[in-house]
């Protein structure tokens, strides 16, 4: 009997302990945001709860199902009959179209999880215009200052042109300076008067008949403004070409007498201490009939001083000088390249591997 009335007390002590808990309550579980614009920027919204409950209700965690939501909430324990907030904010940046996220809140309350939604669809911003000039030429802009022309064969006219434009407010006077040693460049200002908000072009010809140069080929513009030339780097123009010699006329007789180009496909300069200059020759013999003209000899390396030979004969031999200058060199082992252009139809091109040391 005790036994019973005993397990009976303990009922009604479970019972009331229930009745005390804190109970959670929302004025709403979802909101639904609608259409929002991207470029507008972060939403909020406040879901308020109650506690119903006998007892203080303390929110553990309230978290979001991803990381474009974020969740603030009350943080001290809500006494019985009065409320607390939770407040949801979602980032709509880089996110565009529908969206829906869920956050979970964790407490004491009799229904320890419970979930609040939100929802709505994100409007994406307008695409922003592609800034078509975006190379700032003094008061101009251009959308390049380098036209690459490409293989031209020699005896070859072409053209091609760069445009600019004026964003500034005021009208500006366009004219191009070039080079006299770059004479085979002809050029031509579309809009000498540029009015604001207005695009002109430079119109190039790449005569390469009137140059002697074979092989890659740079040549050089200013762009002068306002009668003020400057010729420092912002305001230079470049024009590319590489002009190769035309052999898809020659008959089957002259391919027969043509030159052959014949030389070591590597040399070795030796080795100096940094700052000295290292001399060495490439020897080129002509095993063809016609004579063998050195059209070009050339490295990128401008610190390689070449210095091409005269026309070979049929079984003579010639030397291209080179002269490596070391200062600014670390110690180590270098390699360069020298190209040598010449009219041997098959090997147009030879390439000559240098090497060196700085000691």
């Amino acid at each position: 009997m005790k036994k019973i009335f005993s397990t009976l007390c303990m009922a009604l002590v479970a019972v009331a302990m229930m009745g005390q808990e804190p109970v959670i309550t929302f004025e709403k579980t979802e909101h639904d945001f609608g259409k929002i614009h991207e470029e507008d920027g972060r939403v909020s919204v406040v879901f308020e709860f109650k506690n119903e409950g006998m007892s203080p209700l303390v929110l553990s965690n309230v978290r979001a199902s991803c990381g474009c939501t974020t969740p603030t909430w009350t943080k001290e324990p809500i006494e019985p009959g009065q409320t607390g907030s939770i407040t949801v904010t979602y980032n709509p940046n880089g996110r565009p179209g529908r969206f829906q996220k869920t956050v979970t809140i964790t407490s004491n309350a009799k229904e320890p999880t419970v979930r609040v939604y939100i929802k709505g669809e994100v409007i994406p911003k307008a695409a922003q215009p592609v800034n078509k000039y975006p190379i700032s030429v003094g008061e101009l802009s251009m959308k390049s200052k380098t036209l690459d022309l490409g293989t031209l064969k020699k005896g070859e006219v072409k053209g091609g042109e760069l445009e600019y434009a004026n964003w500034s407010k005021a009208e500006h006077n366009v004219e191009l300076a070039t080079s006299a040693a770059d004479a085979f460049l002809a050029h031509q200002v579309t809009l000498a008067t540029v009015p604001p908000e207005k695009v002109g072009k430079v119109i190039f010809s790449f005569d390469t008949k009137a140059t002697k140069l074979y092989g890659p080929v740079e040549a050089y513009a200013y762009v002068v403004i306002d009668g003020k030339q400057n010729i420092s780097e912002p305001f230079k123009l470049t024009v590319k070409a590489n002009i190769v010699e035309d052999f898809s006329a020659l008959s089957v007789e002259e391919k027969q007498q043509a030159p052959i180009i014949e030389s070591a496909s590597s040399i070795d300069l030796g080795k100096a201490a940094a700052g000295k200059v290292l001399k060495g020759k490439v020897e080129v013999k002509n095993i063809g009939v016609n004579p063998l003209e050195i059209r070009r000899a050339y490295s990128t390396d401008r610190a390689l001083v070449i210095k091409p030979c005269k026309a070979i004969k049929s079984g003579k031999k010639g030397a291209i000088a080179i002269e490596m200058n070391t200062k600014g060199l670390q110690p180590g082992t270098y390699n360069r390249e020298v190209v040598i252009i010449s009219n041997d139809y098959k090997v147009p091109n030879k390439k000559v591997k240098v090497s060196f040391s700085v000691e």
